[in-house]
């Protein structure tokens, strides 16, 4: 019987002594990108967390807009106030409502007219004034809320004169 034998060159190896991957290597590879997709995912999260805070904060600002461009429009002349403006009505307690806004979400607006704004500390009403002071602020209205998705409402004061 002939045996042939050939010469196995020195720069290939047989393939008996090739070996794959152990257990232990891969299972150290897959804690690897496990550990690598958990940052991932929390990056994720941290920013869908706080773009859903960044849309409500959103549109209370556009529902802010629309009450100040209201009082902004609301006509104050020497033949007559607008309700909106009239400092009597509300004896400068805050006016408080509820407003929707096209998202689905609730908005609690305050409404502060003073007619008096040269004394900071006391809202004053004079219904013969030229000058008022008229401040909107507006805060989710859930109040279970997260705090740092509302933590400080949005706030604006408007100063309004007289017109002719």
């Amino acid at each position: 019987m002939n045996v042939i034998t050939e010469n196995i060159p020195s720069t290939q190896v047989p393939i008996d002594a090739e070996a794959g991957m152990t257990l232990i290597e891969t299972t150290v590879a897959l804690v690897i990108i496990m550990i690598a997709l958990l940052g991932v995912v929390h990056t994720f999260t941290y920013a869908v967390t706080y773009n859903f805070g960044n849309a409500i904060r959103t549109e209370s600002l556009a529902l802010l807009q629309k009450e100040v461009e209201t009082l902004r429009a609301a006509k104050w002349t020497s033949g007559g106030t607008h309700p909106l403006l009239d400092g009597t009505g509300n004896s400068c307690t805050p006016v408080t409502t509820i407003v929707s806004s096209p998202n689905g979400g609730a908005f609690k607006v305050e409404r502060t007219v003073d007619d008096d704004p040269s004394t900071p500390t006391v809202c004053e009403v004079d219904p013969d004034t030229q000058l008022k002071d008229i401040t909107v602020t507006i805060r989710i209205a859930v109040e279970d809320s997260p705090t740092w998705w509302f933590a400080v409402p949005n706030t604006v004061v408007l100063r309004r004169t007289r017109g002719n």
